[in-house]
């Protein structure tokens, strides 16, 4: 089975540390895609997780952490952590602190940490789901303008 260069940008897409900075510029340099195009499926795969994580991270969290000691901890840890780090942010910026979370493109930012950030801080999945698209829509935006600005130097 062979992968077009669409489905490939999806799927980087899709991951948890390329996520659509990786894939826009994977679609734009080394598969060719049209920059609409590149955008467009870059967005959509890194949306999809979003979906899953939203709608799915209590769950998991809350059954792993009742049936491994191992994972309790851990995520009474990585929860903790992330709150005394942050919780003064996203009181202070609210909505615009999640949004910047998921579009400044740097490490440890995207939509899967900001999907983490609101499950964590509480944000309701129907507020929190438009946020992290807008969030991704503008690291998108952010991405190609770099990304053709370095291949126009080149």
């Amino acid at each position: 089975m062979i992968l077009t260069g669409e489905v490939k940008t999806l799927l980087v897409a899709m991951t948890p540390f390329f996520e659509l900075r990786g894939s826009i510029p994977l679609a734009l340099t080394v598969y060719n895609l049209p920059v609409w195009s590149s955008y467009l499926f870059s967005v959509i795969g890194n949306l999809i997780p979003v979906v899953f994580i939203l709608w799915l991270l209590g769950a998991v969290s809350e059954f792993l952490s009742r049936h491994f000691s191992f994972f309790k901890r851990f995520f009474e840890w990585l929860f903790e952590r992330t709150k005394s780090r942050h919780e003064k942010k996203f009181e202070k910026w609210k909505s615009l602190a999640l949004v910047l979370l998921v579009a400044i493109p740097l490490p440890f930012t995207g939509a899967w940490t900001g999907s983490l950030a609101a499950f964590v801080f509480g944000i309701p999945v129907k507020k929190a789901f438009p946020l992290i698209a807008l969030g991704v829509l503008l690291a998108g935006l952010i991405v190609i303008l770099s990304t053709l600005g370095i291949i126009e130097i080149l």
